[in-house]
């Protein structure tokens, strides 16, 4: 797996890293998210030693979020350095793992400021995080991507277990308001992410 070098700051509650994986010939993106209770590393990748203590600066590190079974990364080597469970839908947990593991469900406060969403019809158990300060940040896993040639779109079929159904779940979503999305493949959204979400939704059941 890819090592990021670098650490690039959203806001000062948000904290990204991404690499190259040619295995899967695309940009991983991890995310930090820093609560009033501490931090929340979300589908992690390795990351080289100072920008990691960077993001051990800000706070103590209270769970690794893992959002769906495709995103399973570095989440047991964080979980041991840092001795904090690891938090994901059953679906998302490798067979005789040996992590400590905390199971979620739909409208699950991982923290008193975030909350699982499922998403049904994705990769196994996908899932978004909605964390509602500052305006509002939907992080998602696959069910969403940024990236060239589709550039911000839905999960394609070929990828997913129901398209369909994962359609209807992305619309739980719009009761989320948020400035932006943030995803495990792509840069993130930081503009009308709301309304750019709408209009695809709607546009792809046409």
């Amino acid at each position: 797996m890819p090592t990021a070098s670098d650490l690039t700051c959203i806001s000062p509650s948000l904290f990204l890293w991404q690499a190259y994986d040619p295995a899967v010939k695309a940009d991983l993106f991890s995310t930090a998210l820093v609560t009033v209770n501490g931090l929340y590393l979300i589908d992690p990748i390795p990351l080289d030693r100072d920008p990691l203590n960077e993001l051990v600066h800000l706070g103590p590190i209270r769970g690794i979020i893992v959002t769906n079974a495709n995103h399973w990364r570095a989440a047991p080597e964080f979980a041991a350095q840092f001795s904090v469970p690891v938090v994901a839908k059953t679906e998302s947990l490798p067979a005789n793992d040996g992590v400590v593991f905390h199971r979620i469900g739909d409208g699950t406060k991982i923290d008193e400021q975030i909350t699982a969403i499922t998403i049904d019809g994705a990769a196994p158990g996908e899932i978004a995080l909605f964390w509602a300060p500052a305006g509002g940040t939907l992080i998602v896993g696959d069910a969403l991507i940024n990236f060239e040639p589709l550039g911000f779109a839905l999960l394609p079929a070929k990828y997913c277990t129901n398209r369909c159904a994962m359609r209807r779940s992305l619309r739980k979503l719009l009761d989320c308001p948020a400035e932006r999305i943030l995803f495990g493949h792509g840069p993130p959204v930081t503009t009308r992410s709301g309304e750019r979400l709408r209009q695809l939704l709607d546009a792809d059941a046409d």
